[in-house]
């Protein structure tokens, strides 16, 4: 078919549709970069607020966009332009909405609104020794309280003594349109929030397993279940904090993740006192079912309370049984595929959101964890039942949580609960010099 008439097909399409077109074959694609086309697309769109009261005629459009640059740009000029342009357009939209800020848990009040409007998707990508990539869209998800858990299974998957890395990527619609879903098969725009070396699935990274997999956990966030019979992929789990969750999802590019702006320390009046009016929201669930829900107020540490480099912030006090809390049902991680499902015992989901006394989110997590059978008790209040250590590390701080297993009643107490923040944290937060 001559190109003269294959232009002038390519010219009722639609955005979406003609970079679509442009996928089919060389030629196609050079065709679909028609600055004429999109001059035409970009004008349509971006072109000056009118009057209410007053239509341009075609022959109006078209000597305005006749009076644009074409013939001095190079063939795609007006595509980038357009895109780009759309780009932004998301961006801004999508910052008014997380713009409001809940006084209460400090993140942004519409976080799922703006997940909903904006299309945004996750997937990984799984690279080879050779450099062949695998690229999966998610299959199922679920919102939290404060996280989001994003999970992928299949039949399909590639063989896992191949695999080198996996890349977990937010994928949102380079076109969004907030009054109708995206198009299945337009163009999406990946941004990369994490980088994981596969090589690290080994027993120190393993947390549970029942009779058919064994989950390992990669930081930050990721849990990987393989099956134990042949030690292949089984399921990936991601859990993801809602904080800066959009714009880490969506504001990098494919192969660098989204940079938070610079931090200005905020002016400690009584540096002498240590950390004073923090509040701690904590969640702990699985597969859906939540065992604790959990709030804490006025929270504070005093200066001395500094060893190895961490401030020691007790939430919850072992020797203190009114604070003690129980857990509803039995703790475990439920998990499915496209042919089975299972129970691991004593494996969560923790979401922590700590809020220092501005109430501005200090520190944010969502981590797989598992609890472990302690050798030896603490020292305080007499109890009959078996104890388990939860713990968690990052380079921001340590979580450590005592759990009891009280026989009479059969359910967990969470008996101590305690939190470590680095001093370098600390320091580069306040501008202090603990």
């Amino acid at each position: 078919m001559p190109s003269e008439i294959l232009l002038k097909i390519f010219s009722y399409l639609d955005a979406v549709n003609l970079l679509c077109a442009g996928c089919v074959s060389r030629r196609f694609y050079h065709l679909a970069n028609d600055n004429f086309i999109w001059l035409r697309i970009y004008s349509t769109v971006f072109s000056p607020k009118r009057s209410n009261w007053k239509v341009n005629s075609v022959e109006e459009t078209t000597v305005s966009v006749s009076g644009l640059s074409v013939e001095d740009k190079e063939a795609g000029y007006w595509k980038k332009e357009y895109i780009a342009k759309q780009i932004t357009s998301v961006k801004t939209a999508l910052a008014q909405v997380l713009q409001p800020v809940s006084p209460y848990t400090g993140l942004p009040v519409k976080t799922k609104e703006a997940l909903r409007i904006s299309g945004l998707g996750w997937a990984i990508v799984l690279r080879e020794k050779s450099g062949k990539e695998y690229i999966m869209q998610h299959v199922d998800l679920s919102l939290n309280d404060t996280s989001v858990t994003v999970v992928w299974y299949g039949k399909n998957w590639p063989c896992l003594a191949t695999l080198t890395t996996l890349d977990l990527c937010g994928v949102t619609p380079v076109f969004m349109d907030r009054h109708k879903p995206p198009a299945k098969n337009g163009p999406r725009w990946h941004s990369l929030i994490a980088k994981y070396d596969l090589s690290h699935l080994t027993e120190s990274t393993m947390i549970g397993c029942d009779r058919l997999v064994q989950i390992f956990c990669l930081h930050p966030g990721l849990l990987v279940g393989l099956w134990k019979k042949e030690e292949e992929l089984a399921f990936i789990m991601a859990n993801l904090h809602f904080h800066h969750l959009v714009e880490r999802s969506t504001l990098g590019s494919a192969s660098v993740p989204y940079e938070l702006p610079l931090h200005s320390p905020f002016l400690d009046d009584s540096p002498e006192y240590g950390l004073h009016g923090y509040q701690l929201h904590v969640d702990m669930h699985g597969g859906g079912v939540f065992y604790l829900c959990g709030t804490f107020r006025n929270l504070f540490t005093k200066k001395g309370c500094i060893e190895d480099g961490y401030v020691k912030l007790v939430v919850i006090n072992f020797k203190n049984n009114r604070e003690h809390l129980p857990l509803i049902g039995k703790v475990g991680l439920a998990w499915r595929t496209n042919i089975f499902d299972g129970f691991i015992k004593s494996c969560s989901i923790v979401d922590i959101t700590l809020l220092d006394e501005h109430r501005k989110p200090f520190w944010c997590l969502s981590s797989p964890v598992c609890m472990r059978s302690a050798a030896c008790p603490s020292d305080g209040p007499n109890f009959l039942g078996q104890t388990y250590y939860v713990d968690y590390m990052d380079t921001e701080g340590r979580v450590h949580a005592e759990l009891m297993w009280i026989e009479e009643t059969e359910e967990y107490f969470i008996v101590s609960l305690v939190l470590y923040l680095s001093v370098a944290k600390i320091n580069h937060w306040f501008g202090t010099e603990y």
